[in-house]
């Protein structure tokens, strides 16, 4: 047994989801590390904000859930990022504002400390559209290097490219997408559509590549297996959205990393807070205690 919770940083992008119900959390590292979080882990977010109420909002609602927000820098001239979220039969469309205090985060002396110190970290691609945030992520990951590192591969509009995408699968050791984005980004990559997973496991020399696939819940590929998730499904609320249902995937890939768990664990815990995000309105609903791992381990 460990004597302190692993720590797990969701790096990049922290913003508030502008839904028809009003504003909410946002981003996938920081719903990824929220929901880690609540499951058990010392979980933080490595971003930048607004001098701004919104950011101040964030700030709160953080720290309102046990959450050291000390890795978040406060920008004195960008405003705190915001996404137009559009449901169209409960699932989200985005439209992401330009010129986000997210895209200014700065390499510093606590990003160093904490890069060293982390257990896994959790980034992205929209995290990394601009400088000097892409080269910031990258120092970072470059500097967790004996970390687990999980790169989630999220495709809004226009801002990613396949430079972007070779370094961020080489970088890590985790590579998560969904299948829209896998028919995307493997032919970009130069690796086709059949067969495309294990080319990617091969090139990059990663652990795990993990596979979103909705309804059918997650598949956890190895070089030399695929470990399908027990299906889970939760009465929904009339609210309802997926909005962050793929985070809470990575929050339990990540969990079940740092604890060395049965690929077959992490896959259902996966499918169980997928299924339950799903079932309700926004990214970080709470989570009840049924739904935790058993002894937050």
């Amino acid at each position: 047994m460990r004597d302190s919770p692993p720590l797990i940083v969701g790096l990049g992008e922290a913003l508030y989801d502008l839904l028809p119900t009003g504003p909410a959390l946002g981003g996938a590292p920081l719903n990824a590390a929220v929901q880690a979080h609540q499951i058990g882990n010392n979980a933080v977010v490595a971003s930048r904000i607004g001098r701004d109420a919104l950011g101040q909002a964030l700030l709160d609602d953080l720290a309102g859930r046990g959450m050291d927000t000390s890795f978040i820098q406060r920008d004195p001239h960008a405003p705190t990022g915001t996404v137009e979220v559009t449901l169209r039969d409960g699932e989200p469309e985005y439209d992401i504002t330009r010129g986000a205090a997210w895209d200014r985060l700065a390499w510093d002396d606590p990003l160093a400390g904490l890069a060293k110190r982390c257990d896994a970290v959790c980034f992205g691609t929209l995290g990394q559209r601009l400088e000097p945030a892409q080269s910031t992520i990258r120092q970072f990951v470059t500097a967790a290097s004996q970390a687990v590192r999980l790169f989630d591969v999220n495709l809004r509009q226009d801002d990613f490219s396949a430079t972007q995408l070779e370094a961020g699968c080489r970088a890590a050791s985790i590579v998560k997408m969904n299948e829209a984005e896998l028919a995307t980004v493997a032919p970009l990559l130069g690796l086709g559509q059949a067969w495309a997973i294990p080319k990617f496991i091969k090139r990059f020399e990663l652990d795990l590549f993990v596979l979103t696939r909705g309804k059918l819940g997650t598949a956890l590929h190895t070089a030399d297996s695929i470990t399908l998730g027990q299906a889970a499904r939760f009465a929904p609320e009339p609210e309802a959205d997926s909005v962050g249902a793929g985070d809470a995937c990575s929050a339990a890939i990540l969990h079940g990393a740092v604890h060395r768990w049965p690929l077959q664990q992490t896959a259902d815990l996966a499918n169980r807070l997928g299924a339950f995000v799903v079932s309700r309105q926004g990214a970080t609903p709470k989570f009840p205690a049924e739904l935790l791992p058993s002894g937050k381990n």
